[in-house]
């Protein structure tokens, strides 16, 4: 029997270059074209330029979610679960100390000729007592402070998974892609909000391009918002440059939008709900360079509060100060 021959795997094809101005995002191809073994007979793509369905809620995506925030928390706290196991030795010891305790004070206080050792008894007993619940405590206090942080960090990277478009007809990608050349501010409102914020950010255009921060509007009354760039100039000259150059660094401040905008609802539906503020509330979000929320609040976002305490992401500082971006 002649044997047949294998499909030989196609080239590698790639998409254009995206946005200049957006530093490097990913280095993967934007498509890839692979090919399978001989038993599924077929050819697999993938093309990472085209939004793929996101997981449902019971997928193995959200369950690392989890595992990933426990590890970040033993990172970010190494001596928390060092402290909690010394915490239960030392309630476990008191604990014996107090049954021992017990075991010679019951027959003391039946005993007369026994009864010069009951107050040493009961001193060694309410010792134990009060280092069994000190320590409880203190336990107490490290789990509750362990679970939160646990369920904010599974917050931060439930929102790292969400997919943003980067520029108009551009790449999408995770926002987790971000992490390390953006600060991404989440300004999220009805249209109007959405369009007044942007007019409050043009006096500062050149100072938050400087510090890598960039903005993702999310109208939540469905209605696209306003957004004028003022790439037409009414002047001349000088006048006419100066508003080209403010357009140019408008769409590359304001140039992410969100795909699949019913999972961005639900994320900030959950944290609103959890911040206990009502539904219809405008706001905004702020997250470090890591990827780390650093501040959020209901309103306008304090443009003038982000040139203030942020660093600028080129000179000498530069990486350096990336964690310390403030509370706002």
């Amino acid at each position: 029997m002649a044997a047949r021959p294998i499909p030989s795997c196609p080239a590698t094809v790639s998409l254009p270059a995206p946005l200049l101005f957006l530093p490097p995002i990913s280095r993967k191809p934007s498509v890839a074209l692979s090919c399978s073994s001989r038993a599924r007979r077929g050819a697999r793509y993938s093309a990472a330029n085209k939004p793929s369905p996101p997981p449902p809620s019971g997928a193995p995506g959200n369950e690392s979610s989890s595992s990933m925030a426990k590890i970040r928390s033993e990172v970010l706290s190494p001596f928390r679960s060092v402290r909690m196991f010394f915490y239960l030795a030392f309630m476990a010891s008191a604990g014996l100390g107090s049954l021992i305790a017990l075991t010679q004070l019951l027959p003391a206080l039946g005993n007369p000729a026994r009864a010069a050792g009951v107050p040493e008894t009961l001193k060694g007993l309410g010792i134990d007592v009060a280092a069994v619940a000190v320590f409880a405590f203190l336990y107490s206090r490290d789990r509750k402070a362990s679970d939160a942080q646990v369920a904010r960090l599974t917050r931060e990277e439930n929102l790292s998974r969400l997919k943003l478009r980067v520029g108009d007809g551009g790449r999408v990608v995770p926002l987790s892609e971000l992490r390390g050349s953006a600060r991404l501010v989440i300004v999220a409102g009805p249209a109007e909000f959405v369009a007044e914020s942007f007019r409050r950010s043009r006096p500062f255009l050149r100072d938050l391009m400087e510090r890598g921060v960039l903005v993702l509007p999310f109208p939540t009354d469905g209605n696209a918002p306003a957004l004028e760039f003022g790439e037409e100039g009414d002047g001349e000259g000088e006048a006419e440059a100066e508003d080209e150059e403010v357009a140019r660094k408008s769409r590359r401040l304001w140039q992410l939008t969100p795909v699949y905008t019913s999972e961005w609802a639900k994320w900030l539906a959950e944290q609103k709900k959890m911040a206990n503020v009502t539904p219809d509330s405008p706001v905004y979000l702020s997250l470090r360079m890591d990827g780390r929320v650093r501040g959020s609040g209901v309103g306008y976002p304090p443009w003038q509060a982000f040139v203030a305490q942020l660093p600028q992401v080129k000179g000498m500082w530069s990486g350096l100060f990336d964690g310390m971006d403030g509370r706002v």
